[in-house]
């Protein structure tokens, strides 16, 4: 009995001590790197960055910090950020290559150029004023032009298109926006170990800029001024996502059928360089090897010595009997729970512990045979195009193609036994740009339908002239059978002031991109249960659940544009005339300062003063001849026809001046 008391004691000292250890790791910061790398089926790799920054509430933890960064910290506080994203893209995002049904490109797959929402803690009049200033300071803090989103002309209020009934969010977009070193080097500075240690190391400039697809972003989600939920602190998200095209290693290689092998990869021919070790700063710093279902599917179609129907031979450490090896040995292997997929993706994981300075980390990936697959796509593709032509009206048109959605019928709306899929498009016009909403019709199938049949709830705020931009949410309800949806807006094109073109006005005027938006199905990767991958973010964020996403292309709409050379031409026309008037008048005035000259010459010449006057006279008497007296001077006298063209070059730069000055 006595034996059994200390059991249960030690037990419950035990769980104690856990408890308090627990509390204590909840309470530090954290900071958490990884690499996800997939093979892409267009011969290209995507590479996916992952840092993650934890820090407690500052109620208890206090306002100093070792790993977060201070300058994102005096942000949330100074402004009162409750949730903010910003993102800088070069590219666009290939839904049908790289695959639009996943939770990387659900998440980090965005528009070209500079995308920002945000939402504040603070009351409804002062969000627009908390929004300025937020933009101003992402502008410093980033080198990028930012700031220009404080216009009332440049963001809008969405309600429910990123955070469902949100009063206090702003959105704001800048398609044009360049993507350079100058935002890439600000943003590695988040880092603890910055761009010096770790995976952070690998990310060479001229390797992920000559890439087809770039795409940085900042992810800050803050609950410290909740006060009536037990608060968990600030959690800062910083992605990369990058598509690059491999240097092939040896030679390429043909099928029999035809078909080109994949490029073999290995992080120095992809970044130019190798992992010499973790950031000594990070709780866990891995990298992943992903290999998508169809992928998955197509290696047990091809593997020679394949003979199960499950994929053990995929897991095990037998790469030479597959179609592809890896020159490292996989930590662990996680493999995906069917879904209503047919196959699961795999997921390799290679922990950067085991490697230093005197044996760096370079994973190698080399393909034995061609392989052929296609990546998850969306259930509707989504396009958008512009109709007509001219410079004064025009139309919009959204079009949204069907790829199969009855394999995605059970995570669609159900209602009376009829299966429906909800659609919501947010999109965001210029005021220059004057849409007529009430002109909206929808196409299902190439047949027109009401809208009362279609529509379930709109949030339309038409653009205001210089004040506001226009704003478009509909959610729509489609039968999952539908091939071909199409929605059409009619718009007129404003006109601006001369002072409002941009220097390239010639070129056109961007619409940003709209963003479709699948509610009810859900993409995540539904991992076996394993208590470490919890302890990986990276992992604990493929598992939450997101909304499909889908952003369009950025629309370039043309506008009437006046002649800016007629500033020009009036300048040089004035010039020419003042020239003329200042020319003939200079010409009048030097012209009498000659004869001047002249005379002051002659008088030079000839003696001075009695001295000169006697020896005028003892010359002329010595000569036989009398005394000449001076010519008369005639420099008082100008010529009538000078005065005369001089009066009239005045006249005419009076009367230009008055009449057009």
């Amino acid at each position: 009995m006595v034996r059994l008391r200390s059991i249960l004691l030690f037990l419950l000292l035990f769980k104690c001590f856990g408890s308090i250890i627990a509390e204590e790791e909840d309470q530090i910061e954290q900071f958490s790197e990884a690499l996800l790398l997939r093979p892409l089926p267009d011969r290209k790799v995507l590479a996916h960055f992952h840092f993650d920054s934890k820090v407690p509430p500052t109620r208890t933890h206090g306002s100093h910090h070792h790993l977060f960064p201070k300058s994102i910290y005096q942000l949330v506080h100074k402004f009162r950020v409750r949730e903010m994203e910003l993102s800088f893209t070069q590219g666009r995002w290939n839904y049908a290559r790289w695959g639009g049904y996943d939770p990387i490109s659900s998440r980090n797959a965005k528009p070209p150029g500079v995308e920002l929402w945000a939402t504040f803690d603070v009351p409804q009049h002062q969000v627009d004023a908390s929004w300025r200033n937020l933009t101003h300071a992402l502008s410093g803090l980033f080198c990028a032009s930012i700031n220009f989103l404080e216009s009332s002309t440049a963001y809008s209020s969405p309600q429910w298109s990123f955070k469902s009934f949100a009063t206090n969010i702003r959105y704001g977009t800048l398609p044009r926006e360049a993507v350079c070193t100058e935002n890439l080097t600000p943003w590695l500075k988040l880092l603890p170990c910055r761009d010096k240690a770790g995976l952070s190391a690998l990310m060479d400039r001229p390797s992920i800029y000559r890439g087809f697809y770039h795409s940085q972003r900042l992810h800050l989600i803050s609950n410290e001024f909740d006060l009536a939920a037990e608060s968990s602190g600030m959690v800062l998200e910083q992605t990369l996502t990058v598509v690059l095209q491999p240097v092939t290693l040896g030679s390429g290689m043909t099928s029999s059928v035809g078909s080109i092998q994949q490029p073999s990869w290995s992080l120095s021919t992809l970044f130019g360089r190798k992992v010499s070790g973790r950031c000594v700063l990070s709780n866990a710093s891995n990298v992943y090897v992903q290999l998508e279902p169809d992928l998955v599917s197509e290696l047990k179609a091809t593997s020679e010595t394949q003979q199960q129907s499950d994929v053990g031979n995929l897991i095990s450490e037998a790469w030479s009997d597959m179609s592809f090896e890896m020159s490292e040995s996989a930590v662990r292997v996680i493999k995906e729970a069917n879904g209503f997929l047919k196959e699961s993706s795999l997921l390799y994981e290679f922990a950067l512990e085991n490697y230093s300075d005197s044996r760096p980390f370079d994973l190698e990936f080399r393909w034995k045979r061609p392989v052929t697959w296609s990546s998850q796509l969306a259930p509707l593709q989504a396009r958008r195009f512009l109709m007509g032509s001219g410079n004064e009206r025009g139309a919009i048109a959204i079009s949204l193609k069907s790829v199969g959605i009855s394999e995605y019928a059970k995570s669609s709306v159900n209602e009376e036994g009829r299966c429906l899929l909800r659609v919501d498009v947010f999109q965001v016009v210029p005021w220059y740009i004057k849409v007529y909403y009430h002109t909206l019709k929808v196409f299902l199938d190439e047949r027109l339908h009401s809208l009362a049949d279609v529509v379930e709830r709109t949030n339309v705020s038409p653009s205001e002239d210089k004040v506001s931009p226009g704003l478009m949410e509909i959610a729509l309800r489609l039968p999952c059978d539908v091939h071909s949806v199409i929605l059409t807006l009619e718009f007129d094109k404003g006109f601006l002031h001369i002072d409002e073109y941009p220097p390239d006005a010639n070129q056109g005027f961007d619409i940003p991109s709209a963003l479709i938006r699948f509610p009810g199905i859900k993409t995540k990767m539904d991992l076996f249960e394993d208590k470490s991958a919890c302890k990986s973010p990276i992992l604990s964020k493929l598992q939450e659940e997101s909304p499909v996403l889908w952003y369009t292309e950025v629309l370039l709409v043309p506008l009437t544009t006046p002649d800016f050379s007629m500033p020009y031409n009036v300048i040089t026309i004035t010039c020419t005339v003042f020239a003329l008037y200042f020319g003939s008048l200079l010409n009048a005035l030097r012209r009498r300062v000659d004869e001047e000259e002249r005379l002051l010459k002659n008088k030079a010449a000839k003696p001075s003063g009695p001295i000169g006057v006697l020896l005028s006279k003892l010359s002329a008497k010595l000569r036989g001849k009398p005394l000449e007296p001076p010519p008369p001077s005639s420099s008082s006298k100008v010529s009538y026809k000078l005065i005369l063209r001089v009066i009239l070059v005045a006249g005419i730069a009076a009367a230009w001046q008055y009449f057009y000055g």
